[in-house]
């Protein structure tokens, strides 16, 4: 009678038939050059490519403490249960039940039960009943698979949140390692223009220049110390968000602190076959998991219209003393059969089909724009890194050839030859190349990041791990 199930079996959808990320036959290699390992895993410790002792630490006292993180783990148990409960209706409820009273039986209008006659007496009950939804056309099995992959989709949200989360601490250390390095260059700009400044004064003192040229470099020198404060807010905000990633409070703040020596770029990176990430990306699978729980959804409303049978039946003993039960001539039992087919119900459960049929159909869309968005969020990381090499190659060719001109026009300083016209168009050429060369530094550690979250952030190697270590 449990043999078949209605609806339609699931089948997980195919990988989408593209064989690269970026448009054209040969762009991943002309584009991308031997700076990736196309078709290599991501390790499930993917932060580790960076060799920072700091942000390795940090990263596991986050996936120790976060709070996020604990809350996701706590919903897949959640839903894990609500699976779990739902098996049960698989099988016959069994319930004990005992009954006892005390009545007084008007015998003026009424003849006592009791054997004696009498007017007042004890009744006990005890019995077992058993009953049985005969799951013939497979609803309760499809409403437990729908439960299984909503489990499965949280899982795949916990997943989220993990990779969420460990992308975002990587990021912070990245952005304080960067906001260090502009209060840094800033600083050094500011010492600079501080002895300069010496310089000038005492040159006019000797009446070499002008009042005026003095002032120019005052101006200057306060511009550039103006520019220290927001970076130092900036950095105070990214000290507590460190901290409340990892499950402190700002007042206890983060435990360490980062500088962008300390971080170094991997020297290949993996790129997961296009094939591979609708099985890597945790939106991906759980976008299919949403699609398999809607899938299952119509085999339970399609279950619904048809004839519900159930089977029941009780056994027990009844006696006017609990000293009595289960003597003969006090046991009873019973067994029965329902068979129930809805005839009219005002097109009820045939809208309910309808509805998930529709949802089936909303679910297979958002997987399909779950999949596109993955898609694009790779392409743009590699277009991202592309550009993040040239800026920095050229940044860091500019801040080489301001810093000379800083040289050359100190010496000039010093020799008397002043054009200030020339210092101040130095000065602002090597803060402005010094924060470009550690923003573009910086840009291209975040985006390396985002490369293997985009990628899925090699979550399968912790699983299977885990399973290892189970067995």
């Amino acid at each position: 009678m449990t043999g078949c199930a209605v609806g339609p079996d699931f089948l997980p959808p195919e990988p989408p038939p593209v064989a690269g990320y970026l448009p054209g036959a040969d762009a991943n290699e002309r584009v991308l050059g031997k700076a990736f390992l196309y078709g290599a895993d991501i390790p499930s410790r993917w932060w580790e490519l960076f060799r920072s002792r700091a942000l390795n630490e940090l990263i596991e006292q986050a996936i120790q403490h976060n709070a996020d993180l604990q809350a996701a783990e706590a919903a897949v148990r959640v839903a894990q249960a609500n699976a779990l409960a739902q098996r049960g209706a698989l099988f016959p409820q069994v319930a004990g039940n005992w009954n006892s009273s005390r009545q007084k039986v008007p015998i003026a209008t009424l003849d006592s039960p009791a054997a004696n006659n009498a007017e007042i007496f004890s009744l006990h009950t005890a019995q077992v009943t058993v009953n049985y939804v005969a799951d013939v056309w497979g609803g309760v099995r499809r409403q437990t698979e729908s439960l299984q992959a909503l489990a499965e989709n949280q899982a795949f949200q916990r997943e989220a949140v993990y990779l969420t989360l460990t992308s975002n601490i990587a990021l912070a250390a990245i952005q304080e390692a960067s906001l260090r390095g502009q209060i840094s260059a800033t600083r050094r700009l500011i010492a600079l223009q501080t002895q300069l400044l010496q310089i000038l004064r005492q040159q006019n003192s000797l009446g070499q220049i002008a009042l005026p040229d003095v002032v120019a470099q005052e101006t200057s020198l306060a511009q550039a110390r103006l520019l220290l404060a927001p970076l130092e807010k900036q950095l105070a905000l990214q000290r507590n968000l460190l901290a409340v990633l990892t499950g402190r409070f700002p007042s206890e703040g983060a435990t360490a602190t980062f500088d962008l020596a300390s971080l170094r770029l991997p020297r290949k990176l993996p790129l997961s076959l296009p094939a591979d990430l609708v099985c890597q990306r945790p939106d991906v699978r759980a976008a299919q998991a949403s699609l398999h729980a809607a899938n299952a959804q119509l085999g339970v409303a399609i279950a619904n219209r048809l004839p519900q049978i159930t089977l029941s039946g009780n056994a027990g003993s009844t006696a006017f003393a609990v000293s009595h039960l289960f003597a003969p001539g006090t046991n009873f039992w019973m067994i029965a059969g329902n068979a129930l087919q809805p005839i009219f119900d005002g097109g009820t459960l045939r809208y309910r089909q309808v509805a998930a049929e529709e949802g089936l159909a909303q679910s297979v869309a958002q997987y399909r724009s779950t999949v596109l968005v993955a898609f694009q969020n790779v392409a743009d990381t590699l277009r991202a890194l592309q550009a993040d090499s040239r800026a920095l190659n050229a940044a860091t060719a500019a801040e080489r050839s301001a810093a000379r001109s800083i040289d050359l026009v100190r010496g000039q300083i010093e020799r008397g030859q002043v054009s200030l016209p020339s210092l101040l168009n130095a000065q602002q050429a090597y803060l402005q190349t010094s924060l470009a060369r550690v923003q573009a530094q910086a840009a291209l550690l975040a985006d390396t990041v985002a490369l293997f979250q985009a990628l899925g952030g090699g979550w399968w190697n912790r699983w299977e791990a885990t399973l290892v270590r189970a067995d």
